[in-house]
């Protein structure tokens, strides 16, 4: 399905075309990026029968050694069964200081701008997918990715997660949704 425009307007439709296929399918993990938790309650009513990976920034993302997810809904996040991951983006990490430092084009950085083709919500799928395996949170099967652009979600994949160390070997089997503009 493709959406008109980004945004998270199309949240509540992104999880319901991404729980269906992932169940279509026969999967049973799902990964979605979220900052403050809202995507990932959301996901909580939508997702039963599935393993829930929550993926939000990195502690100093907006403001030097905070957390943009409040520690109480990390908690509650977690008390409902929802695996938080807090880590570095794994399409920018620490590439992104050097190109701040001293411009430039740096390979990592070069494939999430190859991403962003498809759009920011393909990049952040694929990003979060990438964090979650290298936190440990998932089988290594296939799974349900959803990202999103600015807020919510507007992009679901259907893919076969990697750690860092081997990009290539993801491979984006379907694209579920997806905005056509962006």
């Amino acid at each position: 399905m493709y959406f008109e425009k980004p945004g998270k307007t199309n949240t509540a439709k992104t999880l319901e075309l991404a729980f269906a296929r992932g169940k279509e399918l026969g999967l049973d993990e799902v990964v979605l990026s979220t900052s403050k938790g809202d995507t990932a309650y959301q996901a909580l009513d939508i997702f039963t029968g599935f393993g829930i990976t929550a993926v939000t920034y990195h502690c100093g993302f907006k403001e030097p050694f905070k957390a943009v997810m409040d520690p109480d809904v990390r908690a509650d996040l977690e008390q409902k069964g929802v695996r938080v991951v807090s880590a570095t983006h794994a399409l920018s990490g620490l590439e992104r200081s050097f190109f701040n430092k001293f411009s430039g084009a740096y390979p990592v950085l070069i494939v999430a701008d190859t991403l962003r083709l498809f759009g920011q919500g393909t990049k952040v799928a694929v990003e979060v997918a990438i964090m979650a395996a290298d936190a440990g949170t998932l089988t290594g099967k296939d799974i349900v990715s959803i990202g999103g652009t600015s807020q919510g979600a507007d992009t679901a994949l259907i893919l076969k997660p990697a750690h860092q160390t081997g990009l290539f070997d993801m491979r984006i089997r379907e694209i579920v949704c997806k905005p056509r503009q962006f």
